[in-house]
């Protein structure tokens, strides 16, 4: 037997797990190790059993999901069934996919002191740690804040801190870039290869492979349905990867791309004739605490065939604007108007029949028994005939890929399909004015493909509006451009126009992408924006 002090950091040993309310298994036969201070990126579509895998590394299966394992897994030489789950917790640190699953202290200071409080660390330790956690993170400004006002990129950061403060020796990144903006992204993977390079053993879930791959991963793992497929260094995982699955960076996938049939992509047409505003605002402004502004001086308008892309970095205002927009909040200063009707005289309910909008975190949304319920329930309540509503619910299922869950209770599904669950729920509901809060997140790149090209070739919708990070998702879908920074609009116009200013693009913290810098290289041959296999067709044609 290895010396414990000898030993690798991990060993998975021909893992396998089947949940108990599932007759296919989630993971077969899963079998890698894994040295200290190197980083493994594990890619695959979403459901393949990438977070399955990593529940059984951080003991909760089989402690917390329940099911049929075999195979074992080895921390530091130990067998990890031996352990206890708080033992293991301090060897393994998890970030969670979904940090509002994640994050339980009311103020920033105590969520990250929780931890440590848990495992009862002395009161001037843990006052030393959280400091020195947030100040090494870069968030020693968000010490005092409620975590209820956090934007979601902020919380996932918080949900770094409150990891890290326990000090792990391995630590498991679930979709760690999913609500991050561009340039705190590339801070985040600046930060995770300088903890690998001080000794710590990193596992990152990403479906963003290609700002993975900016920090050198010594070694990458990609699976399919539950199985392994590729495990080896990172240079090896181009060749072995379907890129209609792991997005790739751009001249990969042109590479690739040239040498397949065309892809049934209809780019999006231009807005509409200037007809009435479907939503209108005027000289908004909105504040959570009268000091500290969040949105100033918003006018803008939404027009039938708009197909809006928002970017700018957390905390700019983007869902708070939004949110405006659906009644959730009022504005201290101006109108918003829907339909000429100002918001404040109209219920959640009477807006939801104009704008049907996807929450940035599918646990705020998701409720219902199963997905079938969970789909039915929005037409239901706008009160659609059984007909109408099995027909809108059929539409989301084949539309968002769900065929086959139906019967599943949609908070047992992995975060991806969450995700997709929400965006059909709404979906089903056919208001005039869709609006996803980044609908691609914990989304393969096939999934998040499909869905948005059949969303968009859906007349059911007059305009769709989607705030996101992923500034791919604004190239290939978006006919206008909203840039938000530091709750103001910084600009507001065609993808070509706003997203060719690379000087903005930096003060707003957006990052360009090889699809941006390979479209705009070819611009003056195409006169557009495509996604990366219509572009390698294009330029051959």
């Amino acid at each position: 037997m290895v010396p414990l002090a000898e030993a690798l950091p991990l060993v998975v040993e021909n893992l396998s797990f089947r949940y108990r309310d599932r007759d296919e298994f989630a993971i077969r036969e899963i079998a890698f190790e894994l040295e200290a201070g190197k980083i493994l990126l594990i890619a695959g579509a979403s459901g393949c059993g990438k977070t399955t895998l990593i529940r059984c590394i951080n003991g909760l299966i089989p402690r917390s999901y329940k099911g049929e394992l075999t195979g074992r897994v080895r921390l530091d030489g130990q067998d990890t069934a031996d352990m206890s789950l708080s033992r293991i917790s301090q060897i393994v640190g998890t970030v969670l996919q979904d940090p509002e699953r994640q994050i339980l202290g009311a103020h920033v200071f105590t969520e990250v002191a929780f931890g440590l409080e848990n495992l009862g660390v002395p009161r001037e330790e843990i006052i030393e740690r959280v400091e020195e956690t947030l100040a090494y993170l870069g968030i020693a400004h968000l010490k005092g804040r409620e975590t209820f006002y956090l934007s979601g990129g902020e919380k996932q950061k918080v949900a770094v801190a409150g990891t890290l403060a326990m000090q792990p020796s391995i630590l498991l990144l679930d979709e760690p870039l999913a609500s991050l903006d561009p340039a705190s992204a590339e801070e985040a993977l600046t930060l995770i290869r300088r903890l690998a390079d001080e000794g710590k053993t990193v596992i990152i879930i990403e479906h963003r492979v290609e700002d993975v791959l900016k920090i050198k991963p010594e070694l990458s793992l990609f699976m399919v349905e539950g199985e392994l497929r590729y495990f080896g260094p990172t240079t090896g995982l181009e060749a072995r990867v379907d890129y209609h699955e792991v997005k790739l960076p751009a001249p990969m996938i042109l590479e690739k791309a040239r040498h397949d049939p065309p892809p049934a992509y209809v780019p999006p047409a231009l807005a509409a004739a200037r007809n009435g505003p479907l939503a209108d605002f005027r000289d908004v402004a909105f504040a959570y605490e009268p000091e500290t502004p969040v949105l100033r001086d918003i006018n803008l308008s939404i027009r039938a065939g708009d197909i809006i892309a928002v970017l700018g970095p957390n905390g700019a205002g983007k869902t708070t604007l939004v949110k405006h927009a659906i009644g959730l909040l009022k504005p201290k200063q101006g109108q918003v108007l829907l339909e000429g009707v100002d918001t404040r005289e109209l219920s959640v309910a009477q807006i939801a029949h104009t704008i049907g909008y996807v929450f940035q975190s599918p646990s705020h949304m998701l409720f219902a028994p199963t997905v079938r319920e969970e789909l039915a329930f929005g037409p239901q309540n706008l009160g659609f005939d059984q007909e109408t509503t099995e027909q809108s619910v059929a539409e989301a299922v084949d539309i968002l890929n769900l065929k086959g869950l139906e019967d599943y209770p949609p908070l047992g599904l992995s975060f991806g399909q969450q995700k997709r669950v929400s965006i059909g729920a709404i979906l089903a509901m056919r208001s005039k004015i869709l609006v996803m809060d980044e609908p691609t997140a914990g989304q393969d790149y096939r999934n998040y493909m499909a869905f948005m090209n059949a969303i968009l070739g859906l007349p059911n919708f007059a305009a769709i509006l989607f705030i996101t990070h992923d500034v791919d998702m604004a190239v290939c879908y978006a006919n206008r451009v909203i840039l938000v920074h530091e709750g103001t609009i910084a600009a507001d116009g065609p993808p070509t126009e706003v997203l060719a200013d690379l000087e903005l693009l930096r003060r707003c913290r957006v990052v360009p992408t090889s699809l941006l810098s390979t479209n705009l290289e070819h611009l003056p041959r195409t006169g557009r924006f495509m996604p990366a296999e219509a572009l390698a067709h294009a330029l051959s044609d």
